[in-house]
């Protein structure tokens, strides 16, 4: 064969190859699309398609004490709302909503960070040492009271000494608890199924810092009362006050399962927002999934006043996380509910599907969550009579986990005064169709 006649067969040859080269890619690439896009849908269903029996699903950790019928329902709920068991419906993650204070710890952070700074002199001497720039609602009572024991030596915004002014820190304290030293009221003329007086006080307390200081002091606060012996107690002034706190292994463990499933998970709490996003993170849950106190900050620096919910105002200082507040923050942060609505009840669907609290502070968004309402009894009369009522057969009731309370020696005056009326006075408490609510005797303890 002529060298003219092999190049020929050599050309032919090589746009063969080049011919088998082109195909083989555009199969491959075509083949990669269509893996990539298999893919995508796959993700996109994975709820639907890649289910397991709910038992190869994480479950509740049998080694920690529930009451039985407690733990089978709650892990019922938890099943029937999963991305593991294929049960999730629709297009949003279901929601749990945790309270934290007594809830998802013993004890309470809100007060703990307050006797941390009142040991640490971080209390601020308030703007023209005049203790009713702190709360609208102190009474001239408590503000005359709050002078003649703190003084006026120190300069507005200047710490005061409340380590060493023992009549300074017990007035502060007693303050907190709601009355004077002397007994007289300490706040008046809020609504009290949107607001309490001294939770709010006990925020403003933080005023003149910032968040992240204000941050600062709740993990010192948090470092100290972990580390501090379970039941033991502090001295703050002259008074002994709780000196520990703990994370319950149980709700720790409940969020944690609750997550594995796919249920998103939040903290609404009558704690400050920054102590309470310290804290957060011991159980698995972000501080973007935090609601506390929001208070109002002028140039980083943190207020006395309060940011508003459902319409009202920043500033105006009349609803915070507390009773059909705490409904109303939820409402509006964790289900995007704008204006006035935020305070009514959401339609079902809408809905978070379980809650937890321990007190009056969170009986509305237990009580709307739409398939188990679980409640630690701290022997609160209005959670309790909802809870022992337990008309839908929805709400549960567990002891605390750690220093549980003793039965409660007479039934909770549900028929007469166990209701928190807006003016504060106590009432009845009824039905969703009206009907009165019996006096309930405490059984779960």
């Amino acid at each position: 064969m002529s060298t003219f006649s092999l190049g020929l067969v050599k050309d032919d040859n090589n746009r063969r190859k080049e011919s088998r080269r082109k195909q083989y890619f555009r199969f491959a690439t075509t083949a990669a699309v269509v893996a990539t896009l298999m893919s995508a849908t796959s993700c996109a269903t994975a709820p639907a398609t890649n289910t397991q029996p709910a038992a190869e699903c994480r479950q509740l950790d049998a080694q920690l004490a529930w009451p039985s019928e407690v733990r089978g329902q709650l892990q019922k709920t938890i099943d029937a709302h999963s991305s593991c068991t294929g049960t999730a419906r629709g297009d949003k993650a279901p929601v749990a909503i945790f309270d934290w204070d007594n809830t998802v710890v013993k004890n309470d952070i809100g007060y703990g960070t307050n006797f941390w700074m009142l040991r640490h002199d971080k209390v601020l001497q308030p703007a023209n040492k005049d203790w009713k720039s702190t709360n609208r609602y102190l009474t001239d009572a408590a503000a005359r009271a709050l002078t003649a024991a703190c003084g006026t030596d120190t300069p507005a915004g200047q710490p005061l000494k409340t380590s060493i002014n023992t009549e300074c820190a017990d007035e502060i304290l007693a303050i907190l608890e709601d009355k004077t030293r002397s007994g007289e009221p300490a706040f008046e003329g809020f609504n009290a199924r949107h607001l309490i007086g001294a939770y709010a006080w006990g925020t403003a307390l933080s005023a003149g810092y910032t968040e992240e200081q204000l941050g600062q002091f709740a993990l010192s606060m948090k470092q100290e009362n972990l580390l501090a012996a379970q039941g033991s107690m502090q001295t703050v002034g002259s008074q002994q006050v709780d000196g520990y706190i703990r994370i319950y292994p149980q709700i720790k463990d409940l969020i944690g399962v609750l997550q594995a499933h796919g249920i998103e998970t939040w903290v609404v709490s009558a704690s400050p927002e920054p102590v309470v996003k310290a804290w957060a993170g011991e159980v698995g849950i972000d501080a973007g999934h935090v609601v506390g106190v929001r208070s109002v900050y002028e140039d980083g620096i943190q207020t006395s006043h309060l940011k508003g919910c459902g319409g009202i105002p920043d500033g105006e200082d009349s609803v915070m996380t507390y009773i059909e507040g705490k409904r109303c923050w939820a409402n509006q942060v964790i289900f995007g509910v704008e204006g006035p609505s935020a305070f009514e009840q959401l339609p079902a669907e809408r809905r978070q599907i379980l809650a937890a609290g321990d007190s009056g502070t969170d009986v509305t968004f237990v009580a709307d969550a739409t398939e188990a309402r679980l409640v630690v009894n701290r022997n609160n009369a209005e959670i309790m009579c909802r809870a022992y009522d337990n008309e839908d057969g929805k709400w549960l009731i567990t002891p605390m986990f750690i220093d549980p309370k003793p039965q409660r020696s007479e039934p909770y005056p549900c028929a007469t005064k166990a209701y928190a009326n807006p003016d504060g006075s106590k009432g009845p408490v009824v039905r969703e169709d009206g009907s009165l609510i019996p006096d309930q005797v405490d059984r779960v303890h």
